[in-house]
């Protein structure tokens, strides 16, 4: 069984590293120490683009330099010496990882047949098999069946097992053709679209080719991908009427007008977005004009260049477009399309990936994204004005994992999206203020909360709130579940589910768990975020529903109902009543792995699991973490997550007929993305 596989381009200009990109993803789906090596580098000292990318994406600790070879000069100064020192850094890598992905090199110093026939010798000397790479582009289906022969060809004469090819950026009208022509080779052939986001330069990629300087606006924004450029030298009226998404104005410094005019597009929300503006000829905007730009919020990047007008134009139009770590829309694009036209199962399975036997929180993170894809859910985000939101939207569309309501004047979303450099076309708009949906959704509140006295006027005030608005479209089928919290409270979102969503039958209280994703395993803790002091029959609930949540997850259930006393060697009325939920919790599901009271050392050590509940088949075992309380559970998984690093997901809410689940209001991006997906999985039991 090999130890990694090598992935290579086979001439120029492939868009090896977004393969590279996509199909490390997939191996860390099964991989727990995944590590990447790059065999040849522009240079030792520096940094190297692709290990850049996909080393802070791995489950390992290692250090850069330990990820690399030789450089260009090496190999070209004495190849065999360079190809002993490869092999020899290699393995000292593979020693610390399960599996490496190694990326070949860049075809950027010697010729392309040299470079084609080095990285088929490295892969054979690094006993790998190669996951080929070849370009569509400007090809016709015979020119890309032949390339893929040419690659396959050179790796067989090195005595190097292709275990597949991808042809990348193949031009989209030709996908069907292209596929037909390679369908009948020996390999498999997986064909990538031509995706021009890939290749689009960001707005600080064409500040640095400029040469330019940041002088207002907001510097997140320099990482937006541009359409294009634009040299303003006309009217605001005739400007603005050949704006587009994304587009790089640029202008003379003293072209105070054009400034504003720009600025006042970029955050109107009913204007294309430029991606940003440069000066040039090195003339800075008067003091007044700058004092309001750096006043404006989320404004347009302004950057300042000393070159005049036509060769920053020249330049930025000539600016390359790199996958870099924080090019987070490249790096959803290139997953995405792996993702989408790569056969994961079958390549994995020729590269002998096994199934993994730990669960690593990457691994827990790509398997929740992989389920919630494979059977497509409807889920709608009340805060749909939120810039974390939107962007985690993006991602999740981007995906495929859900399908997205977003909630707010529809007018506000896409100014706020523009600001935000997130592209959510692919998501629906609501308005829960529109008269026709907010009449449907009052007549199903005071139809629903008769029983309280609601009044139709009643239920036209309130349904405007959105989270009202959103539990209602779940209420109703309009949407499969619901994620909020970004900006409202956990009462805020659970107070409009528990009136209409209702619990399901035999659950009398509404819950939630964390996933504790450690190292090596995934654990489950509940309650640790909604009931402040449950009693033995609400514990017993708590612990049978966050036993099916684990289950519905993966993650086997063996329960430890967790006091400050093992077994029988305490007394008191905290301890009784734990005692007194577990004998509940067996009655209630017989078939259930249950232990408890038990403490936390007893539930998680082998050791002394042995010493305090000996033939225990919780003991030293558990993975499902019942808390006496909210004090104790809120506490507990503060501290595992900041001090044992583990990645906490959740609150994830249970107990409701249909998934609403709650965000922290310091929810990252990755955390609403996560919190997403959990409910798409929920909604499809």
């Amino acid at each position: 069984m090999s130890d990694g596989l090598y992935v290579t381009g086979c001439e120029p200009a492939t868009g090896k590293s977004a393969v590279a990109l996509g199909v490390f993803e997939l191996l860390a789906r099964r991989v727990g120490r995944l590590g990447v090596f790059r065999p040849v580098v522009s240079a030792r000292e520096g940094t190297d683009g692709v290990v850049d990318l996909l080393l802070p994406r791995a489950s390992t600790d290692l250090p850069a330099d330990a990820c690399t070879g030789v450089t260009y000069a090496d190999v070209l100064a004495d190849e065999d010496r360079a190809l002993s020192e490869i092999v020899a850094r290699y393995r000292a890598l593979a020693a610390r990882c399960d599996r490496v992905l190694v990326v070949g090199s860049d075809f950027s110093e010697a010729g392309a047949a040299r470079e084609l026939a080095l990285n088929a010798r490295i892969a054979a000397n690094l006993g790998l098999p190669v996951l080929c790479v070849v370009s569509g582009r400007d090809r016709g289906p015979d020119d890309v069946a032949v390339a893929v022969g040419v690659g396959c060809d050179a790796m067989a004469d090195a005595g190097t097992e292709v275990v597949a090819v991808v042809a990348n950026r193949v031009p989209p009208r030709l996908l069907p053709a292209v596929r037909e022509r390679v369908a009948g080779l020996e390999v498999p052939v997986y064909v990538l679209p031509e995706v021009a986001v890939l290749t689009a330069p960001t707005m600080a990629e064409v500040a640095r080719a400029c040469r330019a300087r940041p002088l207002a606006g907001d510097e997140a924004t320099l990482g937006r991908e541009t359409s294009g450029v634009l040299v303003a030298a006309m009217t605001i009226p005739n400007l603005l009427e050949r704006l587009v998404d994304d587009v790089v104005v640029i202008t003379p410094g003293d072209r105070a007008d054009v400034v504003l005019g720009v600025v006042a597009a970029h955050l109107s929300g009913g204007l294309p977005a430029p991606a940003g503006l440069v000066l040039t000829g090195g003339i800075e905007p008067a003091a007044p004009l700058m004092r309001l730009l750096e006043h404006l919020p989320a404004a347009v990047p302004v950057v300042l260049t000393g070159e005049d007008t036509y060769v920053t134009a020249t330049l930025a139009g000539s600016a390359p477009g790199r996958i870099r770590p924080g090019a987070q829309r490249k790096i959803d694009v290139a997953v995405g399309l792996v993702e989408e036209h790569v056969d994961a199962e079958e390549l994995l399975d020729r590269t002998a990936v096994a199934r993994p036997r730990v669960t690593t929180p990457l691994m827990f993170e790509h398997e929740l994204l992989d389920r919630a894809r494979a059977d497509r859910r409807h889920v709608v985000l009340p805060e749909g004005t939120d810039e974390r939101v939107l962007r985690a939207a993006e991602r999740l569309l981007r995906r495929g994992v859900v399908d997205l309501t977003l909630l707010g004047d529809p007018a506000e979303v896409r100014a706020a999206a523009a600001r935000a450099g997130a592209d959510v076309g692919g998501a629906r708009l609501l308005d829960p203020c529109e008269p026709g949906l907010r009449e449907e959704l009052a007549v199903e509140y005071a139809r629903r909360r008769a029983h309280r006295g609601v009044t139709m006027d009643a239920a036209r005030d309130l349904v405007v709130d959105v989270s009202y608005a959103g539990t209602l479209m779940v209420a109703l089928g309009r949407a499969d579940g619901m994620v909020s919290g970004a900006t409202h409270t956990t009462a805020q979102t659970i107070r409009p589910a528990l009136e209409l969503i209702k619990t399901v039958d035999g659950v009398s209280i509404v819950s939630s768990v964390f996933f504790m994703c450690l190292a090596d395993r995934v654990l489950v803790y509940g309650d640790c975020a909604v009931n402040v002091h449950p009693t033995a029959e609400q514990l017993a609930e708590i612990a049978v529903t966050s036993a099916q949540t684990a289950a519905r997850f993966g993650v086997e259930p063996r329960v430890a109902m967790l006091s400050y006393s093992t077994g029988r060697s305490g007394s008191g009325e905290d301890v009784d009543r734990v005692r007194a939920a577990t004998e509940l919790v067996r009655e209630r599901a017989p078939g259930l792995s249950v232990e408890g009271p038990i403490q936390y050392d007893a539930a998680v050590d082998a050791g002394v699991a042995r010493t305090k509940l000996p033939g225990s088949e919780v003991a030293g075992r558990a993975t499902v973490f019942v808390f006496p309380d909210l004090n104790t559970g809120n506490n507990t998984y503060k501290a595992v997550q900041r001090s044992a690093g583990a990645v906490a997901v959740g609150p994830v809410l249970q107990g409701l007929r249909a998934p609403v689940n709650d965000l922290s209001r310091g929810a990252t991006v990755q955390d609403i993305v996560n919190t997403v997906a959990i409910t798409a999985v929920q909604a499809q039991s």
